[in-house]
């Protein structure tokens, strides 16, 4: 399963890969591997990236088109 939704947050949000790899403690080609479906996100990951962009989890997985606790990320230098 392609998680476009993750990839589409990070984009949104003007992140690299590895940057929010970096946030998950794995590598930028692991992480590139969600967003690309070759790997099932661990549920783990999934609670981290719902806290980190404010979001639930659902949201995420496609179970639901509801992004209204949806918060931007603040940019850092």
């Amino acid at each position: 399963m392609k998680f476009q939704r993750i990839k589409d947050l990070r984009e949104d949000n003007d992140k690299l890969q590895k940057e929010i790899a970096e946030i998950l403690g794995i590598s930028q080609q692991y992480y590139s591997e969600y967003e690309s479906g070759k790997r099932t996100i661990p549920i783990t990951h999934l609670i981290t990236l719902s806290k980190y962009y404010g979001i639930s989890i659902d949201y995420l997985v496609g179970l639901s088109d509801d992004s209204s606790n949806f918060k931007s990320v603040k940019k850092t230098s």
